[in-house]
């Protein structure tokens, strides 16, 4: 890369006439060893001075660098000490450029001289400065340089002035001066770092070092969840809880709540740091000591605000615990106020108002998620009865049956007919573009808004269009599974299908079943199910009058099966199967994902493993589709980012963080709600087949002739 290096030349015009000369000439070599293999140490300029400049121009910054020379000049080197100097404005200065400088002090790292064997590189910020995004961006730059076409390359380290010495320099710079931090060209861009997270992670790694359990975090600037983790184990140390452990607890909560002091009145000052900290971890200002100010205060009133809890001693306990997590309780970007409003609801009535036991804040972030959808079950468990002690975010028998009963009147009582809505709103839009109305939470009218809308939704999900609050519709609003004892005219497995369990299957409503192409297990294995279609099978399906669909999975509930290679490899043995079977052109071949996958399981290893599938079936000719099978979450995903023609939703596994808070697929073609056994040692799933969507298997090829 490029990177703009200014001379000498630019800043020695500052020089006065006697040396200016000396300082635009280029430096000269040393006459000491200078092999800079090391990396690079990073300096600033010095402790906060009200006569300094705020290097508010570009002149300012010439000037200082003029002034550094001038100190410099009759030390050890003759000349300016460091190498390079990099102003607010993001320009890179020319110092002793290549050659040997002498600002990193005596002694050595690991055997390697500090001012022999690293470059040095100052910021031009003093102490009261924070770095700007231009500064780093430039030393970023730099270093790279340095690193790969310098003509003397250094190595990858990156270190504070003050590393192995005593001095506060490089200030503001310590948090970069490190490997991994946003300057290192090795690691990814991650902007400024927060210098009050930065603070309270030095603080509570010093303080807590030698408390039984603690485990530091990374000093980094981040919040995370080490920091927020080690804040507790902190907490937890000052509260006399003993050994610490990386988790707010039962035992934790019942501390802060039985010390009923909130911040302001608290004496001790390491529990004021741990909140200040804590607030700087959330985004709100605060102090930045042991000391209980009125912008910590004020954050912490808004905190409560945001989080929807009334301030004062019954929602501290929550509070403390929610400021010591990554949950957020401000509207964030993409967030809805009224998911938030919900949010805020929930917290203010169940959490905190009627205490229930399995409660905790719901964040107040404007997002749908699992912590939103736990919150709409278990508010709605306590209004259709379900004792405190009891309600534990299952949807169980009892619970199932309060909804039957108190959740299915018409007028619903009015907190659960705000849950139902809140329910209605969180499922919303509907496919194509059906929103619910914010307006309708708020009102026991019938409208004819929501009454459309709900129509929507039990048409796009295949339940009993009734536009009522029927038992079947709270199901399939609040689980996957919705009501897993409805009818469905599907059903996959991994038993072979005879003409005799095709004539049962049919007989018992079933029109379109599942089954496996392949089994990447030996039959000697104790893992062996032996699962794959048998030759023949799929007209013996055809013959009871059923359709087949086409499954692939070899250990697809691993991580580690998923990679582009596999995909590659298991798209190719999946077309060679169906083409063994006869299955037609145009068929979909549904490719499982069976466990829950997060998000960054999908980005690093589940699309590359799809679209190594989506390759191999284009380079076989395109002969077959592929479709997915896993959670909400992973279905939608694949099917926008890779293409996959229709979606199997693994919906009996409700509890699947890829299936709480997550609406369901547009291209939803089946929606797999329980397994049960349909006969003594044969087990099935029972699957709703969607209208429209994927016909199946109906007719085989023809049989090609020697």
């Amino acid at each position: 890369m490029t990177v703009d290096i200014r001379p000498r030349s630019n800043w020695a015009a500052y020089v006065p006439h006697p040396q200016r000369r000396h300082a635009s000439a280029p430096p000269r070599p040393s006459a000491s060893p200078w092999d800079p293999v090391g990396g690079v140490f990073l300096h600033h300029r010095g402790a906060a001075d009200a006569a300094a400049t705020n290097y508010a121009s570009e002149t300012d910054c010439l000037r200082d660098i003029a002034a550094i020379y001038a100190e410099d000049v009759t030390g050890p080197c003759g000349d300016i000490s460091f190498n390079f100097l990099v102003c607010r404005h993001g320009l890179i200065y020319q110092g002793r450029g290549y050659e040997r400088g002498e600002a990193n002090g005596d002694g050595a790292v690991d055997t390697i001289d500090r001012n022999g064997g690293f470059y040095s590189i100052a910021g031009l910020m003093r102490a009261n400065h924070a770095a700007s995004e231009l500064m780093l961006r430039s030393l970023r730059d730099l270093v790279q340089h340095l690193r790969d076409e310098a003509p003397r390359k250094t190595g990858t380290r990156i270190l504070p002035h003050s590393f192995g010495v005593t001095t506060d320099c490089p200030g503001n710079l310590l948090v970069y001066a490190q490997p991994g931090s946003t300057i290192d060209p090795a690691a990814p861009w991650s902007g400024p770092a927060d210098l009050n997270v930065f603070a309270a992670q030095r603080w509570v790694n010093a303080t807590y070092a030698s408390a039984p359990g603690y485990l530091r975090c990374l000093e980094d600037g981040r919040t995370g969840w080490q920091t927020v983790l080690s804040l507790t184990q902190g907490l937890q140390f000052e509260l006399g809880i003993t050994p610490t452990v990386q988790n707010f607890g039962p035992g934790t909560f019942a501390a802060v709540k039985n010390r009923n002091t909130l911040p302001a009145a608290e004496l001790n000052p390491n529990l004021v740091r741990i909140v200040n900290a804590g607030l700087w971890c959330k985004g709100y200002p605060a102090g930045t000591e042991g000391t209980w100010t009125a912008e910590s205060q004020n954050s912490l009133e808004r905190l409560f605000r945001d989080a929807g809890v009334d301030y004062g001693n019954p929602g501290w306990p929550h509070i403390c615990k929610g400021l010591l997590r990554m949950d957020q309780y401000r509207l964030v970007s993409g967030g809805d106020l009224t998911v938030q409003r919900v949010q805020q609801r929930l917290n203010n009535r169940y959490v905190v108002g009627l205490a229930i036991p399995a409660m905790t804040l719901v964040p107040c972030d404007g997002r749908t998620s699992r912590d939103l959808q736990n919150g709409l079950l278990m508010a709605m468990q306590y209004e259709v009865g379900i004792p405190l002690a009891s309600i534990n975010g299952y949807f169980g028998a009892g619970t199932q049956a309060g909804l039957k009963t108190k959740g299915s009147v018409v007028p619903l009582p009015a907190d659960l007919r705000y849950l139902f809505r809140a329910a209605c709103y969180v499922n919303s839009p509907v496919p194509p573009d059906v929103a619910y109305l914010g307006s309708d939470l708020d009102t026991d009218a019938q409208t004819d808004t929501h009454l459309a809308w709900l129509r929507a939704f039990q048409q796009f999900t295949q339940i009993p269009v009734t536009a009522t609050n029927d038992f079947t519709t709270w199901a399939e609003l609040l689980v996957a599974s919705g009501d897993s004892a409805r009818p469905a005219t599907a059903t996959d497995g991994i038993t072979e299908i005879t003409p005799a369990r095709g004539q049962a299957l049919f007989g018992a409503g079933y029109r379109l079943v599942g089954r496996y192409l392949d089994e990447h297990l030996p039959p000697t294995d104790p893992y062996y199910l032996g699962k794959a279609l048998k030759p023949g099978e799929p007209q013996a399906i055809l013959d009871a009058g059923l359709r087949l669909f086409p499954l692939f999975q070899y250990n697809g509930t691993v991580l580690a099966n998923f990679t582009y290679d596999k995909g590659y490899d298991q798209g190719t043995i999946a077309h060679a199967k169906s083409v063994e079977h006869r299955l037609p052109a145009g068929t979909c071949i549904y490719f499982a994902v069976d466990y829950d996958a997060l998000d960054a399981d999908v980005d690093t290893s589940i699309k590359p493993y799809f679209e190594g599938v989506k390759a191999a079936l284009a380079a076989a000719g395109s002969r077959y589709t592929f479709g997915v099978y896993g959670s909400r979450n992973v279905c939608t995903r694949i099917s926008r980012e890779v293409g996959a023609t229709w979606s199997m939703v693994a919906a009996m596994s409700w509890g699947y963080s890829g299936n709480l808070g997550v609406r369901m697929p547009e291209n939803w073609s089946l929606n797999q709600i329980r397994e049960y056994a349909f006969q003594t040692g044969w087990s099935l799933d029972h699957d709703v087949w969607r209208d429209g969507s994927d016909p199946g298997v109906s007719i085989l090829d023809q049989i090609q002739e020697a």
